[in-house]
């Protein structure tokens, strides 16, 4: 028996875009008789079925995308969706805004429900559970079907598509620098398991800065949070370290890395300083406010969505792929003292 194959792989053992295989397959006058014969056999001999459900959501609009992010809670995510909304609705698109929870087996099967003619295009930030187990074939079928994908906030090299992500290197180090002309010298890292990349960039930051400072990187003061455990009783085991500023990868992180400085007797910001990731309601209102890095998820949204109605629209010959990198700023409240 064959094997079963799709556009992406035609396109790779024949040495061309899977963009040409489609025209190709379709008759189109743009791909020489040649080039056309020498698919159409190809695909004859192994017998290839093109998948109707995606040819529909190609030659069919629906005026729908679909957004696939990996938590409701996070204040970031509610305002990615807010810029994906603005920018859909300018240009007359409607989203469907699904959440994985984190979760390979469901950010798999919501691709799957959204990918076969619910929606025009894709924006998704991967799965924490993708990221652990690097199993990305789900997107790699997207791409090979020419379905619109837009990746966001997490992305991995590997996948051929459009992205648009924040500079988390510059993040961190922004943040760490912060704290170090604030005097501190013994800053802790609050971040994510090493899978999930933008923790892992962040702290690639934070690494940079202390570098600078002539300060050695302590292993013992980086806790990598195990959101399936209790964050608190991992944060309040950092505070047995004698260190004197944190910074925390997500504003949850850093309110509750503020409460248990206060139930260690510090002073914030006099003598101990606390910097957070992501402008939210928990950073604006904590008592003290807490100094943190603004991702504009509103400005990322927006962008993601410009991207992917682009590829809805104006199909190209030659696909390439776009990043778009966007900076971040530091919003200064009362949890660090002002730079001298």
């Amino acid at each position: 028996m064959k094997q079963k194959i799709t556009i992406k792989t035609i396109a790779k053992e024949l040495g061309v875009s899977t963009s040409t295989v489609s025209k190709a397959l379709k008759d189109s006058h743009e791909i020489s008789k040649e080039t056309k014969e020498r698919i159409q056999a190809y695909a004859d001999y192994y017998n290839y079925k093109p998948n109707s459900l995606a040819l529909q959501l190609r030659n069919q609009k629906t005026k729908v995308i679909g957004v696939i992010l990996p938590k409701i809670v996070h204040h970031f995510f509610s305002t990615v969706i807010m810029g994906v909304e603005e920018g859909a609705n300018e240009k007359g698109y409607h989203i469907m805004v699904c959440f994985s929870n984190e979760s390979y087996k469901k950010e798999v099967e919501t691709l799957k429900v959204l990918s076969n003619g619910s929606v025009d295009g894709l924006i998704v930030s991967i799965a924490s559970g993708t990221l652990e187990n690097k199993d990305f074939k789900h997107f790699g079928d997207l791409v090979a079907e020419e379905i619109p994908l837009v990746l966001i906030d997490r992305v991995v090299d590997e996948i051929l598509c459009d992205k648009v992500v924040v500079d988390d290197v510059g993040a961190g180090y922004k943040a760490t620098k912060h704290l170090l002309e604030n005097g501190r010298k013994k800053i802790a890292l609050l971040t994510t398991p090493k899978h999930v990349n933008v923790g892992a960039l962040r702290r690639q930051g934070y690494e940079k800065a202390l570098i600078e400072a002539y300060i050695k990187t302590d292993p013992n003061l980086i806790a990598e949070i195990d959101e399936e455990a209790n964050i608190s009783d991992q944060i309040e085991k950092v505070f047995e370290q004698d260190i004197d500023a944190v910074f925390a990868v997500n504003e949850i992180y850093a309110a509750k890395a503020m409460r248990a400085a206060k139930q260690k007797g510090h002073k914030i910001p006099e003598d101990f300083s606390i910097i957070g990731f992501t402008d939210g309601l928990i950073s604006r209102y904590s008592s003290p406010s807490i100094t943190t890095i603004a991702q504009h998820g509103f400005v990322m949204g927006k962008q993601a969505v410009e991207l992917l109605i682009e590829r809805i629209e104006k199909e190209s010959e030659i696909y390439k792929p776009k990043k778009i990198v966007i900076s971040s700023d530091l919003k200064l409240r009362e949890s660090t003292k002002p730079s001298s």
